[in-house]
């Protein structure tokens, strides 16, 4: 519908950081590369980097793509009308359900990852199903983007602190395994990539952009 514009909203540092660093490991340059980047964290995007640009991703911040943590991603848009329109809810309610206490916060009202294992592991079936759900829709934004980047994928690298998570670390790569190789640099550091990307400049090797 012509109302609703997509725009693009993401871990655009992180994403960047990861991909140029995992570019200078196996002695490539980042711009040579198509890349499937995965930032696992409060929230979680997935992106399609082709030949250095990234030229789709899910709009993480406030409903797009695989739930996380703290967001719920993509939902039924027919049942989210009506939850809208009920007269239960504020406007405020509403979006708070959808970034800040949705994901993990919703069902168990946790953000931590950790938190969630251990009720796993303790037989929680709720636990077992949404960690697995989560892990099963991330794996399919990644295929989605595969589709983007028309099959021709070099690697595909996983970031963020949920990649610290070897269950759910498994359970993705179990999925799409198939796709292109896997990378796993666990955490992030904007910090030092704004650091980075500050020297970069200064070397001549990319240029300063104004949005």
């Amino acid at each position: 519908h012509p109302l609703f514009e997509r725009i693009s909203i993401f871990h655009a540092l992180n994403h960047k950081a990861v991909a140029r660093f995992h570019a200078k490991c196996i002695s490539k340059r980042y711009e040579d590369l198509n890349l499937i980047v995965v930032h696992l964290g409060g929230g979680i995007t997935v992106g399609a980097h082709l030949k250095g640009r990234v030229i789709d991703v899910n709009q993480g911040l406030d409903g797009e793509g695989p739930f996380s943590p703290e967001r719920s991603g993509t939902l039924p848009v027919g049942a989210l009308a009506k939850l809208c329109f009920s007269g239960n809810y504020s406007y405020q309610e509403v979006k708070q359900m959808i970034t800040g206490k949705g994901g993990f916060v919703a069902y168990f009202g946790t953000n931590d990852a950790q938190e969630v294992e251990n009720l796993m592991n303790q037989g929680d079936p709720t636990a077992s199903l949404v960690f697995e759900a989560m892990a099963y829709q991330v794996a399919k934004e990644i295929g989605a983007m595969s589709t983007v980047l028309k099959g021709k994928v070099d690697g595909i690298l996983l970031t963020g602190g949920l990649a610290n998570n070897k269950w759910f670390i498994d359970q993705i790569i179990d999925r799409v395994v198939h796709i292109g190789p896997i990378s796993i640099y666990p955490g992030e550091d904007e910090m030092k990539a704004l650091a980075v990307n500050g020297q970069m400049v200064l070397d001549g090797e990319i240029e300063v952009k104004e949005y």
